[in-house]
């Protein structure tokens, strides 16, 4: 077999004690073996992140974003020198770094950096002396050396990054599922497991809510043409390879379906219909970087109309007195803010070339009594708002009309 680049990336309940982390490095030790570069990223052990925030906590509630960083990266770098002690115990040589010691620099955005170059020297040397990298997920440094963190899902950033400065033709994410399903397996036991899916339908259904994989993760991927493989840490059975389209030979209708409930719902009614004034309250939205997701706005009767969308929760705060003033400057209804939604949603790169996805979507809402109350498509998806205390119900339904069927 010839010899090649490994990278792989394990989570936070991969590594989430020292028995794990002795099993992962066995895993690793059967690539190194066999002569492959293997390079490795890893997250904080278990709920050690979570731990870390409400030490945090207990002293401030508001602490700045540069201290919490520097705060949070201390559980990658656990995670990395106890697997690096863990291989070399079993005879493997290996070397851990943390984001700053292999110069993965960031564009200095505390707490949701984006990574724009990786220095790989210090790997090469390490490769080259025949060690095992391990390397610290979730982190880098900005040009002033700040340590900096790069927000939900950094650690899949991290991995499908360094897979792309290294040149590997494929990323292993190993995690406690067994790859990419329909749908939630937990939720739903008809789920079946994806053995491919395109960067485009993982991207859709990682924005909506499907936990598996960070979207950045999926678009770095997709931008330098890494192979993703979604695979147990558990066992050494085949996962999901997300790949590109012309990659893969059968294409379904829809690839999955999800629900992702941590929505609110934005309502302005009353809104003088002229121009520039949808364009003024998106704006003001993203200064705050607020991401909205679907919106609707309905057409004009008497020169009002009403202007709806939806943002994360958590976004709510920033996004509440944004609205406020801008119904008092225009003049418009009060701003109304609702958390009992959900959207759901069907996936599949299959709709391009299938016709009625839509009508047997809305027919398979309708035959559970499930209203729609907003409704947002694209190429391969469709979503629409419903009543979040139905969210379970929704995705049932169409699981069984789509994947089922």
């Amino acid at each position: 077999m010839s010899s090649r680049i490994v990278v792989q990336k394990y989570g936070g309940t991969s590594v989430g004690d020292t028995t794990k982390i002795q099993n992962v490095a066995k895993r690793i030790k059967k690539y190194h073996d066999q002569g492959h570069k293997v390079a490795v990223v890893v997250s904080a052990m278990g709920h050690t992140t979570d731990e870390l925030v409400a030490l945090a906590d207990q002293i401030s509630k508001n602490p700045t974003k540069r201290e919490m960083d520097m705060l949070l990266s201390t559980g990658e770098q656990v995670s990395i020198a106890l697997l690096a002690i863990a291989l070399n115990e079993i005879g493997v040589p290996a070397q851990s770094f943390t984001g700053s010691q292999v110069k993965i620099l960031t564009d200095g955005n505390f707490s949701n950096a984006k990574i724009e170059m990786i220095d790989r020297t210090r790997i090469d040397n390490a490769f080259n002396s025949g060690k095992v990298v391990i390397v610290a997920g979730f982190q880098g440094i900005d040009k002033d050396e700040n340590i900096v963190t790069l927000g939900r899902g950094g650690s899949d950033t991290s991995a499908v990054a360094l897979a792309a400065a290294l040149g590997a033709d494929e990323c292993e994410i190993y995690t406690d599922v067994d790859g990419v399903y329909t749908a939630d397996p937990r939720k739903i036991p008809q789920a079946k497991m994806h053995k491919q899916i395109t960067y485009e339908e993982m991207l859709e259904l990682a924005s909506l809510g499907a936990g598996v994989l960070h979207s950045r993760s999926v678009e770095l991927g997709m931008n330098y043409n890494v192979v993703i493989h979604v695979r147990s840490s558990f066992h050494d059975k085949p996962g999901t390879l997300v790949m590109s389209e012309e990659k893969i030979m059968e294409k379904m209708k829809v690839s999955g379906v999800t629900a992702k409930g941590d929505q609110a719902r934005i309502t302005i009614a009353d809104v003088k219909d002229k121009p520039g004034i949808a364009a003024e309250l998106f704006t003001q939205l993203s200064e705050k970087d607020v991401i909205v997701d679907v919106i609707v706005q309905s057409s004009p009767r008497d020169g009002i109309n009403t202007i709806s969308f939806t943002i994360a929760k958590k976004d709510i705060a920033a996004t509440k007195p944004i609205i406020e003033a801008y119904a008092k400057d225009h003049g418009s209804g009060k701003a109304e803010i609702d958390e009992n939604i959900s959207i759901v949603s069907a996936v599949g790169v299959g709709m391009k070339s299938h016709v009625g996805v839509a009508a047997k979507m809305f027919q398979a809402l309708a035959d559970k009594s499930i209203n729609i109350e907003m409704i947002s498509t694209s190429e391969i998806k469709i979503s629409c708002v419903i009543k979040q205390n139905q969210s379970e119900e929704a995705v049932r339904a169409l699981h069984a009309t789509f994947i089922e069927k």
